[in-house]
């Protein structure tokens, strides 16, 4: 597997360079086909640039879809559909695909995730992903139930429901996530990253493709294109 590691002096810069990465992806994906169609990572370090992504006027449609969610209902501020809809609904030309269900049922939620990547079964024209420091990227934790189907790089899966173990206090539910063989069909893939802590995960994972981590399972799968990985103090 190839990746291309871009080392950006702080947050702002690395904003800013993922951010080009995308305008560019969208506006190649809507000259070509008349839609962009993406797979975006929760947590609070991409916010900024949904919030800029739903304020350009775009020539097209742009339909993006969470790479994992929390079960639980949308207008919970655990969700991450609910974050995207907040920051992409006020743009008449963005959409948001959810993984669960208005409520956020476990079993509901995954029947949905499942139909609607059937619906969608295209490549993303750009995948999103940030990573925990205990490695984790989407909802793939480490040592989850389930965890070999969804890291395999080549599988009928486009999704999984999962719980992490043990369950972050911080955010204690089940999950819904795409698989590494649903990521990995994207005509580009960036993963942003911040801290120390995590440039050492990085590091080891770019070094072995048995790092226990499953990161490592992304760095060195065949992919349709690069990795770009995105780095900042």
């Amino acid at each position: 597997m190839d990746w291309i590691q871009n080392d950006h002096a702080d947050r702002f810069a690395l904003l800013e360079h993922a951010g080009t990465a995308l305008e560019r992806a969208c506006r190649a994906a809507i000259q070509r086909d008349g839609e962009a169609f993406l797979a975006l990572a929760g947590g609070q370090t991409p916010l900024p640039l949904y919030a800029w992504l739903g304020a350009i006027d775009w020539a097209g449609r742009v339909l993006a879809v969470p790479t994992d969610d929390r079960c639980v209902p949308h207008a919970h501020p655990a969700s991450n559909v609910g974050q995207l809809q907040a920051t992409l609904g006020g743009n008449p030309q963005a959409s948001v695909l959810a993984l669960t269900s208005p409520e956020g049922g476990a079993d509901d939620s995954l029947a949905l995730a499942r139909a609607a990547m059937a619906a969608h079964p295209q490549p993303f024209d750009l995948v999103l992903l940030g990573m925990g420091a205990d490695g984790h990227f989407a909802s793939l934790f480490a040592g989850a139930a389930g965890i070999e189907e969804a890291l395999a790089p080549t599988t009928g899966t486009d999704v999984v429901a999962i719980t992490p173990h043990p369950l972050p206090a911080s955010a204690p539910w089940p999950r819904i996530s795409l698989t590494l063989s649903r990521l990995l069909r994207a005509r580009e893939i960036h993963l942003l990253a911040t801290g120390e802590d995590k440039r050492a995960v990085l590091d080891a994972c770019r070094a072995s493709a048995s790092a226990p981590y499953p990161l490592a399972a992304l760095l060195h799968a065949d992919a349709l294109a690069p990795i770009n990985i995105h780095w900042s103090p």
